[in-house]
């Protein structure tokens, strides 16, 4: 019997889930796993090989090519496609106007839940993505749900672009967003909902550490509850 505790995080694009998650595991001293990056990864190596996405036999073939792994330093995962390291390439616009379409992909979206599910068989991790207390942790001891503003999720992610030297625009990010919310929505394949028994944190008024201290209080609870 598993005795380890899984913590699922889903929610929207640029809620912060990745900033929560990564705090969560070395306030706890869990391992972090960002499910967002390995669809990312994915996307990258379609683009990067004009893999058509409407194409299943190109698909399933681009599939059994690509390997991902992580390496987690100070608690910050870095993702490795096919032995390089891809962090940063994988935060670009180009693919993120293209990974909400990948994702929705079914062969891509069994495959990476089968790889996710292996890594929460024998640890305590903090998991985030779009469907991880719905279809890959359907028994986690603690799913947060994170939403938030449109107009402040465009804002953050803005900002961040910009502070990593990205030419784009306000609006670009905002459509992006709005964009990639449709299809995480609307998608046949694991769509983006909260599961019944997930906690909503809306974070738009809320600082990093206010989002924290709410997420450890849950924690705690189901960790030691009262007699």
């Amino acid at each position: 019997m598993n005795t380890n505790f899984v913590i699922a995080i889903d929610g929207y694009s640029s809620c912060g889930k990745s900033t929560l998650a990564k705090a969560l595991a070395k306030k706890l001293n869990f391992i972090y796993v960002d499910s967002g990056s390995m669809y990312r990864a994915v996307t990258l190596y379609f683009l990067r090989n004009n893999v058509d996405v409407n194409d299943p036999e190109q698909v399933e073939k681009a599939l059994k090519n690509i390997h991902l792994n992580f390496d987690s330093r100070d608690y910050e995962t870095h993702i490795m496609l096919n032995n390089e390291e891809v962090s940063d390439e994988i935060r670009q616009m180009p693919v993120s106007k293209n990974v909400s379409a990948v994702s929705a992909i079914r062969q891509v979206r069994r495959e990476m839940v089968k790889q996710q599910q292996r890594m929460g068989k024998s640890k305590n991790i903090v998991m985030d993505g779009r469907d991880i207390g719905t279809a890959v942790f359907k028994n986690a001891q603690l799913k947060l749900f994170m939403t938030a503003d449109p107009k402040i999720r465009a804002e953050r992610r803005y900002k961040e672009l910009k502070e990593k030297g990205q030419e784009i625009t306000l609006h670009e990010v905002f459509d992006n967003i709005a964009d990639r919310d449709y299809q995480d929505t609307t998608r046949a394949e694991s769509p983006l909902v909260r599961a019944d028994d997930a906690v909503i944190l809306d974070n738009t008024n809320l600082t990093p550490e206010q989002q924290l201290n709410f997420s450890l209080e849950k924690v705690n609870a189901l960790r030691n509850p009262k007699v």
